[in-house]
């Protein structure tokens, strides 16, 4: 029998926003995590930029901690298609993530033109198997892709793959069908707990996603049923899909230490994991 104990557990750098990469995998190591995510593009203007191209000392860095600890990197993050020529800085994180031995690149998508969003990810694809990494599009409850039925079916024409944020999912309602049928295409599902009330505005719904996020258990979320829908629609046989941790909360980080807050993380999620029903765990 193989239990949820098999399913890797890795520590997404939105936990931890401004703790530099290097560190960043030092505190997964400590907490019992086996792989980070690497923000190596930042998202917005008020956030610390981390230079982890190939050639930089911060990158020298996190690989020596990497080899130490024996961590891998398995994503980094973050391209937010608006419609612009972006080929140069998507390439540029391919390259930051092969550097890495990253295996997916995280976009999300705000330009509502269909056809250059298919355009745009298509030539993501084509560019990224060049650096051994696909690009894993997330649905984001505020912005233009907003559901796994338009997450699979841009997967369908790109050959991207969707990724499964349990936050967003409970956002923008989707069901148990609905994370079954995206299941055959997602390589990771990133998880946080949530209040059960949903945000009343967009600028609400920002700020929950940047900062106002709850460890496992701590919310109002049906987390067990959203893992077991998609672990449901995958086959059989197929291991279980790793699970990186994503909890950004302003008011509880400033609370304690970077390593205790890490270790909360990782304690909370493996209780859950734990706390599933074995009718849910993969023979």
């Amino acid at each position: 029998m193989t239990t949820q104990h098999t399913r890797p557990l890795g520590l997404a750098q939105l936990s931890s926003l401004t703790t530099e990469p290097p560190k960043l995998v030092e505190l997964a190591a400590q907490a019992g995590f086996a792989f980070v995510g690497i923000r190596v593009r930042p998202v917005t203007a008020h956030e610390t930029p981390f230079n982890v191209q190939p050639g930089s000392p911060m990158l020298a860095e996190t690989l020596a901690r990497l080899a130490d600890t024996g961590l891998q990197v398995k994503d980094t993050e973050f391209l937010l298609l608006d419609g612009s020529d972006q080929r140069d800085a998507w390439n540029q994180m391919f390259e930051a993530g092969q550097a890495l031995g990253a295996e997916s690149l995280t976009v999300a998508v705000a330009d509502t033109d269909q056809a250059r969003v298919l355009d745009n990810l298509g030539q993501m694809v084509a560019d990224g198997k060049a650096y051994g990494i696909t690009p894993a599009l997330e649905a984001i409850s505020y912005q233009a892709v907003n559901s796994y039925s338009q997450a699979t079916s841009i997967a369908e024409q790109t050959g991207v793959t969707v990724l499964v944020d349990t936050l967003h999912a409970a956002r923008f309602g989707a069901t148990t069908q609905d994370l079954r049928a995206a299941a055959p295409r997602v390589p990771m599902i990133q998880l946080c707990d949530s209040v059960a009330t949903m945000p009343a505005t967009r600028d609400a719904l920002v700020e929950e996603s940047r900062s106002g996020r709850f460890p496992a258990g701590e919310g109002g979320q049906h987390l067990a049923a959203m893992i077991a829908a998609v672990d449901a629609g995958r086959g059989a046989h197929e291991p279980l899909l790793p699970i990186s941790v994503e909890v950004p909360n302003r008011v509880l980080q400033e609370s304690m230490n970077a390593q205790d807050w890490v270790n909360r993380l990782y304690t909370t999620t493996r209780d859950l994991l734990d706390s599933m029903e074995p009718a849910q765990q993969r023979a």
